[in-house]
């Protein structure tokens, strides 16, 4: 992987960054890093925006732009749009709740296989984050001080579809909380199509939750 696309992909996976926190990254020096950056804007993958410092001086954080996000895996979004669109239109909105219901189920049932015979919850959630990483969504599971679980999403392979029918993000939310079972609470705090950089989940056990 080049040095342009690993800064590429410390932007995806943490959002906006100073060239100094990307040279600490990438162990490079700033000045490197902010060539490599002045490259990719050049190619519209990345753009900056100056905040105030804490003694004066603008902070510069660069991040991505719609350019450079897709530079990422999305599943052949115009391809998904495409067919969602003709589904709806040949068959009506029910086909689409159960194309939605179909894949729901296909997805809980790969899941369950991967979570199945684990009963730690950090485990069980490591275990999804795993089986949605390989579905390209970039996700990782992370530890909270409640002894609850985040599971985060860095992207969405099917952000377009899901743009179209937003009910393939509920039912994906849906799905989590089915298969992390009772005991839990699953709720997302993150969006994308929100606006958020991510979609993030909370995952706390029911004992601790309102």
């Amino acid at each position: 992987m080049s040095t342009m696309e690993q800064t590429l992909l410390h932007l995806k996976l943490r959002g906006p960054q100073t060239a100094q926190a990307l040279a600490g990254l990438l162990q490079l020096t700033s000045m490197g890093v902010r060539r490599h950056l002045e490259q990719a804007q050049e190619k519209g993958l990345v753009s900056f925006e100056d905040n105030p410092g804490k003694v004066g001086r603008p902070v510069r954080r660069w991040r991505l732009t719609d350019r450079g996000h897709a530079r990422f895996p999305d599943r052949h979004a115009e391809l998904a749009l495409e067919l969602i669109a003709q589904v709806r239109a040949l068959f009506g909105e029910d086909a689409i709740e159960r194309l939605v219901a179909a894949r729901e189920q296909a997805g809980e049932a790969l899941y369950r296989a991967r979570i199945d015979g684990k009963t730690v919850l950090a485990e069980r959630v490591a275990a999804l984050a795993a089986a949605r990483d390989e579905e390209g969504y970039m996700a990782e599971a992370q530890a909270r001080e409640d002894g609850g679980m985040l599971l985060v999403e860095h992207h969405c392979p099917i952000c377009a579809a899901a743009r179209s029918c937003q009910d393939f993000c509920r039912s994906e939310l849906d799905v989590f909380q089915r298969v992390l079972g009772p005991e839990v609470k699953v709720v997302r705090i993150e969006h994308q199509l929100s606006g958020a950089r991510r979609c993030a989940y909370t995952v706390t056990p029911a004992s601790t939750t309102s």
